[in-house]
């Protein structure tokens, strides 16, 4: 496939990479200060950090926000087809031309000094939100909360914090509550915050890390109240965890008078929100254009332990529901832990099939596992582990040699573009 123009710019910025990562903002702030602060010139901000959970809960906020009215400039990461899905501008998604324009002005104002590719691309965008008007600039930690690129901006207008679990633990900490001071990173003096929803075993943990910070910072704690759900239709994104995350957007509009958000908007933005690769039915692409009749095919992108076992409490379900046969094929990132990310899941499956998968020219992820590697890390704790070459070619695998049933890809967010 022959690069486009925009593929091209963003490739330039690998050139820029430092010879190593640090987690320090001042590359970053280096670079804003010579483009005159434009994080520093946006509309409001919502800052979002967490484990699980942060796109989903944006996803809320920002369909309810539209059905009142409201213009909302978004910031999210990884994207999943077109690196223009993480920035949306007054409700839009950034044109290719405009984007373009965007990398090289900042390209030109850096002057080839190191820094990385999420750094620069965060700068670009909010140079992008400090030149187009909104109501609000919804943003997502890329990870972490601390030491993270989103984390210049210093006055948010609130700060939430969703689902605490174990990942990117080389960076962010081996225990949960490391993990969760870099998260109450993005907490700011007086600035009220939302705690998402926390499962039973980690609450203990984080909670006491969030408490101490608010106070030491004097923010407003607002828990997330999930019953507030019961006001409300079910929102259209599958899987009973997304209660929780549209939880956590109804408790942060509700506490908040900035805005006008009445139960109408709300009501009808949780059935409008849209997020894929999450619990998502796949009906379109040429994967779903080979599956005979009787067969289903979806996509989760569950590669860590929370996310493990929110997927497998949904197959559970299914299975309560149907005597549908459940097929897994997986490719991860070495990065991950195949067992701790799919173990909740493997008690309910008739077989499972792993893959291979590059990520794109741009996309400084890690390396992942070859199929065989991951076949191989899987061991016997599975169904025999087959393997194959590609996404498409596991799942006609599938298809040739069992009986019509649920296909599940799953255990990253990077292969969502090979169904397409």
């Amino acid at each position: 496939m022959s690069q486009t123009p925009l593929d091209n710019a963003l490739i330039s910025l690998k050139e820029l990479y430092p010879s190593a990562i640090e987690l320090s903002l001042d590359r970053l702030y280096r670079l804003l200060g010579r483009l005159g602060n434009p994080q520093d010139h946006t509309p409001p901000v919502i800052h979002v950090a967490g484990t699980n959970g942060k796109g989903s809960t944006i996803a809320c906020l920002r369909a309810v926000m539209e059905a009142a009215g409201y213009k909302c400039h978004v910031y999210t990461s990884p994207h999943l087809l077109k690196f223009n899905e993480r920035i949306r501008l007054a409700g839009e998604v950034i044109s290719d031309e405009y984007l373009i324009g965007l990398i090289e002005e900042v390209k030109r104002v850096n002057d080839g000094e190191p820094v990385s590719f999420f750094e620069i691309t965060t700068a670009v965008a909010f140079l992008a939100f400090s030149r187009v008007p909104a109501d609000v600039v919804l943003l997502e930690v890329g990870m972490g909360g601390l030491n993270d690129a989103t984390n210049v901006v210093c006055h948010p207008f609130m700060t939430v914090i969703t689902t605490i679990s174990y990942d990117h633990v080389d960076w962010l900490g081996r225990t949960l509550p490391e993990i969760a001071r870099q998260k109450a990173g993005i907490m700011k003096p007086g600035v009220p915050c939302v705690i998402g929803h926390q499962l039973d075993w980690a609450r203990d943990e984080v909670m006491p890390v969030f408490e101490h910070q608010a106070e030491a910072l004097n923010a407003p704690l607002i828990s997330s109240a999930e019953n507030l759900m019961l006001r409300y239709p079910r929102p259209s994104l599958p899987g009973a965890h997304q209660l929780w995350n549209a939880g956590t957007a109804i408790t942060l509009l509700k506490n908040q008078t900035h805005f006008t958000v009445t139960d109408d908007h709300i009501a009808a933005g949780l059935q409008q929100a849209e997020w894929p690769a999450r619990l998502e039915r796949i009906t379109t692409g040429a994967v779903a254009a080979m599956l005979p009749p009787g067969w289903e095919l979806w996509y989760d992108g569950a590669h860590n332990d929370s996310c493990g076992q929110v997927l497998g409490d949904h197959v559970r379900a299914w299975k309560q529901e149907s005597d549908t046969p459940l097929y897994l094929v997986t490719g991860m990132l070495k990065s991950k832990n195949p067992l701790v990310c799919l173990g909740p899941v493997l008690p309910y499956i008739q077989s499972l099939t792993t893959f291979s998968f590059q990520s794109g020219p741009y996309d400084l992820t890690g390396l992942p596992y070859g199929a065989d590697e991951l076949a191989a890390a899987l061991g016997d704790q599975t169904p025999v582990a087959r393997s194959a070459p590609s996404l498409k070619q596991a799942v006609s695998d599938v298809v040739a040699r069992e009986p019509a049933g649920r296909i599940l890809v799953t255990g990253t967010l990077y292969a969502y573009k090979d169904l397409f």
